[in-house]
C-alpha cells in the first residue's frame, strides 16, 4: 500500500497514521523524495482502506500488490516525464536520442562528436569515462580528467551528458559534471550504489542486468526511488542467453511490458542489445515501435579505430540516417496509437 502524504502533514498527524497502521497489523516506512512524501505500508490483513485514507495529513492512498511499490504503474495517474536540466524531458510523450562513443578518448574526439550532435539536433551525449571491461587489460577510460574535458565542450554547446558511475565514491566528484548518472548492467544490483544514487537529485538511467529479469530491474529502481530520487529511467539493453549469433538478446518484449508495469520512462539501447553495427538501426526503430521513450546509441567518427565496442558503433553517416528514420518512425507510431 502507498500512502501519499500532504506536504503540510505534521508530526502529530504522521504519528496518528502510523499508530492506525500498527493497529491493523501494517508496518509503515516513511519516504521523502524531491517531489513528495509517502508511507509504504506492508501487511497482509484485509481492511477497509477508507479507515486510513480519510485521516488528516493524507493526500491519497493506493493498494499496490507488486513487490515494487513506488515504481509501479498501479498508483500513478499517467506516465512520468523525467526532466533533464532545465529544458529537456524524457517520457510521457517526450522522446530523446542519446548518442556518442562508448568511451571518451580525447578532447578532439569530444569536439568532433559534439559538432556531429549539434548538426543533427541531438541534445544528449553519451560517453564513458569509467569503463567496466571484461578484460583488465582493455582501455578503462580517462576518468575524472576525461569527464572535465567532456563537460567543458558539452557546456559550451548546450549538450547534456550521460555517463556511467561504477561505485559510490565516484558519485560526489562526478556530480557537478554530468546531467544523468548511468548505472550499467553489471551494477544493476549493486544495492549500495543504488541507495546512494537515491540521495542525489540527478536523473538516473538504470540498465537491466546482464541476465536480469524485468522484476529485478523494477526492484532495482525501487531502491533508488525509496531513497528519495524519483528521476529514474529504465533501460533495456539486451540480456545474455544461449544465442551466440549476436552480442545479447534484445528483449523488445520488455519495453512493452515495462511500459505496462511501471510509470517510469523506458530507454532502449540497441547498440548493446544486438552488438552488430549493421543491425543497430533496425533494432533502434523496432524499439520505438515497441514503445521506447528514447534510444541510446554508440556513435564514433571512425568506429574501426574506437578504443572500445567499435563493432557495434555507428559512423556519423550511419547515425545521421538513423536520426532521420527515427523522426519518421515516431510519426508512424503516433498514427498507430
Amino acid at each position: 500500500m502507498i500512502i501519499q502524504l500532504d506536504q503540510q502533514c505534521n508530526a502529530s498527524q504522521l504519528s496518528d497514521i502510523n499508530t492506525q497502521l500498527s493497529t491493523i497489523g501494517y508496518q509503515g516506512s516513511e519516504i521523502e523524495t524531491q517531489f513528495g512524501k509517502y508511507i509504504i505500508a506492508i501487511g497482509k490483513k484485509e481492511f477497509d482502506i477508507r479507515k486510513i485514507g480519510s485521516m488528516a495529513g493524507i493526500k491519497d492512498i493506493h493498494r499496490v500488490s507488486d513487490a515494487y511499490k513506488l515504481v509501479s504503474s498501479k498508483w500513478k495517474v499517467g506516465k512520468t516525464a523525467v526532466k533533464i536540466g532545465d529544458d529537456l524531458l524524457i517520457g510521457n510523450g517526450n522522446f530523446q536520442v542519446m548518442a556518442g562513443p562508448c568511451s571518451i578518448e580525447s578532447e578532439e574526439q569530444i569536439e568532433s562528436t559534439v559538432a556531429h550532435l549539434v548538426r543533427n539536433g541531438v541534445k544528449i551525449m553519451r560517453g564513458g569515462v569509467y569503463k567496466p571491461r571484461s578484460s583488465p587489460y582493455s582501455f578503462r577510460g580517462l576518468g575524472q580528467d576525461g569527464l572535465k574535458l567532456f563537460y567543458k565542450t558539452c557546456q559550451e554547446n548546450n549538450i547534456k551528458i550521460v555517463t556511467e558511475v561504477m561505485q559510490v565514491s565516484q558519485i560526489e566528484p562526478m556530480h557537478d559534471y554530468i546531467d544523468i548518472f548511468q548505472v550499467g548492467a553489471r551494477n544493476s544490483q549493486n544495492f549500495n550504489l543504488l541507495d546512494e544514487l537515491g540521495k542525489v537529485d540527478k536523473p538516473i538511467l538504470l540498465k537491466r542486468a546482464i541476465s536480469g529479469t524485468i522484476d529485478e530491474l523494477l526492484q532495482a529502481a525501487e531502491y533508488i526511488f525509496s531513497n528519495g530520487n524519483e528521476r529514474i529511467m529504465l533501460c533495456e539493453r539486451g540480456i545474455r542467453t544461449y544465442e551466440g549469433a549476436y552480442r545479447n538478446t534484445m528483449d523488445l518484449n520488455a519495453i512493452a511490458i515495462l511500459k505496462e508495469k511501471s510509470h517510469l520512462p523506458v530507454v532502449a539501447d540497441p547498440s548493446h542489445g544486438i552488438g552488430v553495427r549493421k543491425f543497430v538501426p533496425q533494432i533502434a526503430l523496432a524499439s520505438i515501435l515497441a514503445g521506447a521513450d528514447g534510444v541510446i546509441v554508440e556513435v564514433h567518427e571512425n568506429p574501426e579505430k574506437a578504443f572500445s565496442d567499435g563493432q557495434q558503433t555507428l559512423s556519423y553517416q550511419e547515425a545521421e540516417a538513423l536520426y532521420e528514420n527515427i523522426k519518421s518512425t515516431l510519426a508512424l507510431r503516433k498514427n498507430l496509437v
